[in-house]
């Protein structure tokens, strides 16, 4: 089981809506760069609250780097479990419900079906169901341009996953195709780019690699 934590109240560096696959990657991505010089001492926090994530009941034989037949309940659960293990600088916030965003970047407020949070930059990270209602973010909802129209799937309007100034949307809310690999890499990308912002706008990648005497000789 997971462990569950508590947010103080504190300003949130980074908090991240949605605990499916889009989400957990900028998560993944952000919390491997957290000892990082550029990125030491942020407070990050992902609401993994997940109900409605399509890989609930997906099936998975097509999706680089995943076994066969894997299950996409299994894929949820291993990848929060995962980032605790490695991440756990990561808070993660399990059982709440983001209900409205107010504020500008620097200083969002967060409220959700059990309290507030305050965090300068947000990502929104949940599916793209046409009965999205977080208040402050509708005005931005517009037909999903790469789902079919009898689908009445939404997006939320963006230049390379940014909504307007400290708000980003990833994953098929983003307006990307509902494929897992797609999903997961939104989400990474939106991870790098604000690791980037951080590192002075720097271009920056957070990535492991063998030791040199494992290393494949060219």
């Amino acid at each position: 089981m997971l462990k569950k934590l508590h947010a103080d109240k504190f300003m949130f560096d980074l908090l991240i809506i949605g605990g499916g696959v889009s989400g957990v990657s900028c998560a993944l991505i952000v919390g491997s760069a957290l000892k990082r010089p550029y990125a030491e001492g942020k407070k990050v926090g992902i609401f993994t609250h997940q109900k409605a994530s399509s890989l609930v009941n997906g099936l998975y034989n097509n999706a680089y780097g995943i076994p066969a037949g894997t299950y996409g309940r299994d894929i949820l659960a291993n990848s929060l479990e995962q980032l605790q293990t490695l991440y756990p600088e990561v808070e993660q916030i399990d059982g709440e419900k983001v209900m409205g965003v107010t504020g500008t970047a620097g200083n969002f407020t967060i409220t959700t079906n059990k309290g507030t949070y305050q965090a300068k930059a947000i990502v929104v990270a949940i599916g793209s169901a046409n009965n999205f209602d977080i208040e402050g973010l509708t005005q931005y909802v517009i037909p999903n341009k790469k789902a079919m129209p009898e689908k009445n799937r939404i997006q939320l309007t963006n230049n390379d996953h940014v909504v307007t100034d400290g708000i980003y949307v990833v994953g098929t809310l983003a307006g990307w195709r509902s494929q897992l690999a797609i999903a997961a890499g939104s989400g990474a990308s939106v991870g790098a780019d604000i690791l980037s912002l951080w590192n002075n706008g720097i271009p920056t990648q957070s990535h492991d690699s063998l030791p040199l005497e494992l290393r494949v000789k060219a």
